[in-house]
């Protein structure tokens, strides 16, 4: 395929036309009920890959096909955050029959991989989050066909024009863009694949410059040719990124790449108040969202004084023992046991519930040993068409750039995912061969009366699974509005006594939690963004924040 082919057919510009429209019509929205007549869906998320999203639905197309078209473009203009050679992520779809479907396209540990492969000095060095060794099996094209394969109407070489029109095109460097590649300037300068990309004539980009990736254009617009992304995993480009990955002390080879395969599988679900929430199992993070919404449930929490702030201490308490479980038991089911069904049976919530009514009664906070580790990154998107699909798609490079290092010659930022196993010999999480890492995307659909109503699912590391977890508390447990649910104060917590409430939280829980001994900062939670859907007129209102 070529520039003028490329240009053929669904060009960006008629995408990005198309799509204001929707956009348009969305802002109109009044009490949830759309100005359009018959609204067509929407996608909400990274920009430029929202706009690519809604114009696939202007001309046809369905809530998959239009998150798989978003999820191209963001993986080529969300430079930082993700990217075609992400470490991969999560999609949840429901059909508008409430048949509920995750794909897990994680990335998997090269064969080679050992538990003891990342010691104190290389983890003190971050051996393990910057550089070859840091880099897996990207899953993310896997994860996107897999999903239009069983999910979508439309084919992948005509999804995937916008994004290569923006690889060959370019973009403008905004001033995040230009801060996070000077932030990296030291290890891009040592790569000669991402000093191609970031350093032109000896000077650093900067706010102002184009960026542009023709090589990752080259390569998308060959895949685009054969109709797939199967020659990224066992053909000509897997062969290069395998050398790539030899000749700079990696370890994933062309049989590891090969060998990769996406997961559909079944996502844990939670009845609670009407609804039910469905979020994907491990190596996500979800199964810490449903396992502290089930110990507010069996606690009876949502019939409880809501503004008393013991129910904020109960909320908070749920979070640090669903924290504590997940970075003592968790990770990849596949390679080792992990006690999923234990953790979210209703009798462990029961007993959980019993230790959150201990510590609200006395005021103190419940037992519990974890470790921080502060991550940033990844993208979001949601969709949702007017047959009533909807579809929640996380994915990332983890933290800025990933890895930091491109396959020179194919234009592809890879994603750390090593870096999301724990490097200690023994954990669940540790790493070991073909074994995927424990990340924290969790994204989430909630069903009412059997039908999609509402997608959602959040970016910013471990942030994510509290996010995800406050905003179904109030939107679910307290039934408030989405805009309500999405503009109410976050907390985070990973279990210790730190503690980070967002500004708005009442000072009568702030001091409470002071009081119980929690050390306590003002901070953000996760970024999110969430679509719902009224089944019964099809009208869409979103929220993101």
């Amino acid at each position: 395929m070529r520039n003028n082919e490329v240009k053929s057919g669904l060009d960006r510009r008629a995408f990005l036309a198309a799509s204001a429209s929707s956009i348009t019509a969305v802002a109109l929205c009044r009490n949830g009920q759309s100005e359009e007549s018959k609204p067509r869906g929407l996608v909400v998320g990274q920009a430029e890959g929202a706009a690519t999203g809604n114009a696939v639905l202007a001309q046809g197309g369905n809530a998959v096909d239009a998150a798989v078209a978003a999820a191209l473009v963001a993986g080529v203009v969300a430079v930082p955050s993700t990217g075609i050679g992400g470490y991969g992520g999560s999609i949840v779809i429901a059909t508008p029959e409430g048949n509920v479907s995750a794909i897990d396209f994680n990335s998997t540990a090269p064969a080679a991989a050992k538990p003891d492969m990342f010691g104190p000095e290389a983890v003190k060095a971050r051996v393990n989050a910057h550089g070859w060794l840091a880099a897996g099996v990207p899953g993310v094209l896997a994860g996107l066909q897999m999903a239009l394969d069983k999910f979508g109407s439309k084919p992948f070489a005509e999804l995937v024009k916008p994004a290569i029109q923006f690889a060959t095109d370019g973009f403008r460097v905004s001033a995040g863009l230009a801060r996070a590649i000077k932030n990296a300037e030291s290890r891009f300068a040592k790569d000669a694949g991402s000093s191609r990309l970031f350093i032109r004539n000896g000077k650093l980009l900067v706010e102002g410059d184009r960026f542009q990736n023709p090589d990752l254009g080259r390569m998308l617009a060959k895949l685009a040719d054969s109709g797939r992304v199967d020659d990224f995993y066992h053909g000509d480009t897997s062969k290069k990124i395998a050398a790539a990955f030899q000749a700079n002390g990696g370890l994933v080879t062309a049989e590891d790449l090969r060998s990769y395969r996406p997961i559909e599988i079944a996502p844990l679900t939670l009845d609670w108040q009407g609804h039910t929430i469905l979020t994907p199992p491990p190596t996500s993070g979800g199964l810490t969202v449903v396992q502290a919404l089930g110990i507010l449930k069996a606690l009876d929490w949502a019939k409880g004084d809501l503004n008393d702030p013991a129910a904020a201490h109960a909320r908070l308490e749920a979070l640090r023992i669903a924290w504590s479980d997940r970075l003592k038991f968790l990770g990849d089911p596949k390679k080792v046991d992990v006690p999923i069904e234990r953790l979210l049976s209703q009798k462990y919530a029961s007993q959980c519930a019993d230790r959150v009514a201990a510590a609200v009664k006395s005021g103190k906070p419940v037992e519990a040993q974890t470790d921080g580790r502060p991550a940033n990154g990844t993208i979001h998107l949601t969709a949702a068409d007017a047959n009533g699909m909807m579809v929640a798609l996380t994915f990332t490079h983890g933290e800025a750039f990933g890895a930091q290092v491109t396959v020179d010659g194919l234009g592809l930022i890879l994603g750390h995912g090593m870096s999301r196993f724990e490097p200690k010999p023994g954990h669940p999480n540790s790493p070991g061969p073909g074994k995927r890492p424990l990340h924290n995307m969790c994204p989430t659909i909630v069903l009412k009366d059997g039908k999609p109503i509402l997608a959602l699912g959040a970016t910013g590391g471990r942030r994510i699974p509290n996010t995800l977890f406050d905003v179904l508390t109030y939107y679910v447990g307290e039934r408030r509005l989405l805009s309500d649910a999405v503009a109410a104060p976050r907390m985070h917590t990973e279990g210790d006594l730190a503690l980070t409430l967002e500004a708005k939280w009442p000072e009568a829980i702030v001091e409470r939690c002071k009081k119980a001994g929690y050390r306590i900062k003002t901070g953000p939670g996760a970024n999110l963004n969430a679509i719902v859907r009224d089944p019964k007129t099809g009208a869409f209102q979103f929220a993101q924040r």
